[in-house]
């Protein structure tokens, strides 16, 4: 059993023991729950936090632990039925809601029941992450002359340095003076979005969408305007319309493995794109978050749109999250011309600077002979759980992959097929289309009640989608047998619903 799992259960078993001890009564120690409950000293360590944090115990350094004293008259409860006024009541001249509807973040950051299989998740699994090369290169980043000093507001200079090589590719299109080092790329993309677009001001987005970006860009107070995508990528004719019919000056684009489709941008829409948002006078946010998660089969990857702009108008966003952990929160914005002060002095405002010693164990990660082997295991694993989902799709449920992707959603075909599911080659989802009438809240909280979380596709979308669909992780499940099993569970919802 996992020590975090079992020090919930010990911390459960001393929450209901903590009557036999009086208020400021010494405890057991460490080494007597230990032997009594025969679990790890980390077990009873966690266990022991857990009761401290929520002020029934005391832990006295060199005393031991103690049983709090009883706390005082609870306060009353918080009226806060006047936020509902305050939140609402803007302006007359913003039009723009400033309500969020962060649901499609959390369900890719809330950890799942016990026992319920996570197919919505947007992170790798933790059998999937370099634990031992990333504590390793903590470790040493730590000792490095300086790391604990104020670093500079831009960011490591090596760091900088290594990222401008990476986006700008073998033509050396960007140097490390073009780089702003961030808080990983949802924060890259908060700057961006301020520094970018005026409050009220439209922006042009893909659609489907990540809902993270549709949810940073309501808080801004900004208007996103979906532009729909095929299997090529964004629709460039429909590019164009958008920005003559709305006055945007700003395009949100994912053009590698785009969430949640999978979709790659084909070479002469990529071409297209900048000549259309230059002709605009927009800028461009790309935001390059997957190119790290080619799967073990993908084709050679294309240069990212800012190694091709001559203009200055792609604003490139990165981050080493996806293919590391959670917790490595590291990622840059890139640019070039004035645009790029804006966007530091967006970033110094909100974050100061990105904490020294995390870019510094970024730098030693990927500095490491660690790297590349992490890199392609992580291909080779993400290729296996992507073929091992789709084969269990197409045996328990045929019916939503050969599930035609419908008007103006050609996104869902195989390549040279007339329907059926897109195989991505990179990144972590299978994004399905259900069937006409399905009820996507009902299927996914079916699907709940049958052990599997999912994601339902409707926060995927600025406006109202063509039809209903789902996206689904193969990252951060265990390994392929859950996966199998996931799908299994998935077809007993769609049963229950009838979708099936």
């Amino acid at each position: 059993m996992q020590e975090r799992s079992s020090g919930a259960e010990l911390a459960a078993t001393l929450r209901r023991e903590l009557d036999r001890y009086s208020p400021g009564e010494k405890l057991p120690s460490s080494r007597a729950l230990v032997e009594r409950h025969r679990v790890s000293p980390v077990t009873v360590s966690r266990a022991l936090a857990e009761l401290a944090a929520e002020g029934l115990v005391v832990t006295r350094p060199g005393a031991g632990v103690f049983r709090a004293e009883p706390r005082a008259e609870a306060p009353r409860p918080l009226d806060t039925s006047w936020q509902e006024i305050a939140l609402s009541a803007e302006p007359a001249a913003d039009q723009v809601p400033r309500s969020v509807d962060a649901s499609g973040v959390l369900a890719t950051l809330a950890r799942p029941a016990p026992g319920v299989i996570e197919l919505n998740g947007g992170y790798l699994h933790p059998g999937l992450q370099p634990e031992r090369a990333l504590a390793a290169a903590l470790a040493r980043a730590g000792r490095r002359p300086g790391a604990w000093g104020r670093p500079p507001v831009e960011g490591v200079p090596e760091l900088r340095a290594w990222f401008a090589r990476e986006i700008g590719g073998p033509g050396g299109a960007l140097s490390a003076s073009d780089v702003l080092v961030t808080a990983g790329g949802q924060n890259a993309l908060t700057a961006a979005l301020r520094a970018l677009a005026a409050p009220g001001a439209p922006v042009l987005v893909e659609s489907p969408t990540y809902p993270g970006m549709l949810a940073v860009a309501r808080a801004s107070g900004v208007r996103p305007v979906p532009v729909p995508i095929d299997a090529d990528g964004v629709r460039t004719d429909l590019l164009a319309d958008a920005f003559r019919a709305s006055g945007a000056r700003l395009f949100v684009c994912q053009p590698l493995f785009q969430n949640p489709s999978g979709v790659v941008l084909a070479g002469e829409r990529r071409r297209e794109v900048l000549r259309v948002a230059r002709a605009a006078g927009a800028f461009v946010i790309e935001d390059d978050f997957a190119r790290l998660l080619g799967h073990g089969d993908a084709p050679a990857l294309p240069p990212t749109l800012m190694a091709e702009d001559r203009d200055g108008t792609v604003v490139h966003i990165r981050s080493l999250t996806k293919v590391t952990s959670p917790n490595l929160r590291v990622g840059v914005l890139a640019a070039r011309g004035p645009v790029l002060d804006r966007l530091r002095a967006v970033q110094v405002v909100d974050n100061f600077f990105v904490p020294g010693p995390l870019q510094e164990a970024a730098l030693e990660l990927v500095g490491s002979t660690a790297w590349p082997r992490h890199l392609r295991l992580v291909a080779g694993e993400l290729t296996a759980r992507r073929n091992a989902l789709t084969a269990a799709l197409r045996t328990r449920l045929p019916a939503l992959v050969e599930q035609g992707p419908g008007p103006g959603t050609a996104y869902g075909r195989d390549r040279g097929r007339p329907g059926g599911l897109h195989i991505p080659p990179g990144g972590f989802h299978l994004w399905l289309r259900l069937p006409d009438g399905t009820d996507e809240a009902a299927l996914t909280g079916a699907a709940l009640r049958a052990g599997v979380a999912v994601a339902a596709g409707r926060p995927y979308f600025a406006a109202e989608p063509p039809a209903g669909h789902l996206r689904i992780s193969f990252a951060a499940a265990a390994g392929t047998g859950e996966l199998t099993e996931g799908v299994r569970r998935l077809r007993t919802a769609c049963e229950e619903v009838g979708c099936g």
